[in-house]
C-alpha cells in the first residue's frame, strides 16, 4: 500500500499515513481519463454561440422585383441567404455541450490520476489547517512549509472556512471539498494536498 508523510502545518513531520490501495495504488487508465477530461472540459463550454436566420433578420417583408420580364433571377426576398445582410443558413444555436460518462467510468478516472499522483509523489497530506481569521499570509507560510508547488490543489473538509477564504486570493492555488475533487483539476495542479480529515471522506466517498 502506498505510504505519505503526515504533515503539521508548520512543516514538520508526524509520522505517516497509509493510502487505500484500491484509490491510490491503482494502474491508472490513461483512456479513462482521457475521455473524463474530454467530457468535463466540453461542459465548460458555454454554448451561447448564435446566428439569426432569414426569419430573424430585419427587413425583406416585400418582393424586391416582380417575377418575371426583368431579366434578373427571380427573388422573394432581400434576406435571402444569398443577399449581403441576409439570414444565415445553418448556423449555430445555443445549446448545452455536456454529458455523462457512466458512473463506474468516472470513479475509474478519478481513481486513475489520484494513483498517478501518489506514483509521482506529488500528495501531501496535513493532520490539519486551523486558522483564527483569513489569512493569506499564513496560508502562504503553510505552502512554503511543506515546500508545495506552486500550482497546488488542495482538499478542504467542509467546515474550514477560514483556510478556504485564506487560500483563495493565492495564484495557482485551488480549494475544494473532498466531494469535488475532480480529474481536470487533479491533473491541471502539480501537487495534490489533502488534509486528514479530507483524505478519509474521500476514501469513503471512492470505497
Amino acid at each position: 500500500m502506498p505510504t505519505v508523510t503526515l504533515f503539521k502545518q508548520d512543516g514538520t513531520q508526524n509520522g505517516d499515513v497509509t493510502l487505500n490501495d484500491a484509490i491510490f495504488g491503482i494502474e491508472p487508465n490513461e483512456a479513462v481519463v482521457f475521455d473524463a477530461i474530454t467530457m468535463q472540459r466540453a461542459s465548460l463550454r458555454q454554448g451561447t454561440h448564435a446566428v439569426k436566420n432569414r426569419s430573424a433578420v430585419r427587413g425583406g417583408g416585400r418582393k424586391p422585383w416582380r417575377q418575371k420580364g426583368t431579366g434578373r433571377a427571380r427573388q422573394g426576398s432581400i434576406r435571402s441567404p444569398q443577399w449581403r445582410g441576409g439570414g444565415t443558413v445553418f448556423g449555430p444555436t445555443p445549446r448545452s455541450y455536456s454529458y455523462k460518462l457512466p458512473r463506474k467510468v468516472r470513479r475509474l478516472a478519478i481513481k486513475s490520476v489520484l494513483s498517478a499522483k501518489a506514483a509521482s509523489e506529488d500528495i501531501i497530506v496535513l493532520d490539519g489547517l486551523s486558522f483564527d481569521a483569513p489569512k493569506t499570509k499564513e496560508f502562504r507560510a503553510v505552502l512554503n512549509n511543506i515546500d508545495a508547488s506552486k500550482k497546488a490543489l488542495v482538499v478542504l473538509e467542509d467546515d474550514n472556512e477560514f483556510a478556504k477564504l485564506s487560500a483563495r486570493n493565492i495564484p495557482g492555488v485551488k480549494v475544494v471539498a473532498p466531494n469535488n475533487v475532480s480529474v481536470l483539476d487533479v491533473v491541471a495542479h502539480d501537487t495534490l494536498i489533502l488534509t486528514k480529515a479530507a483524505l478519509d471522506k474521500v476514501e469513503e466517498a471512492l470505497q
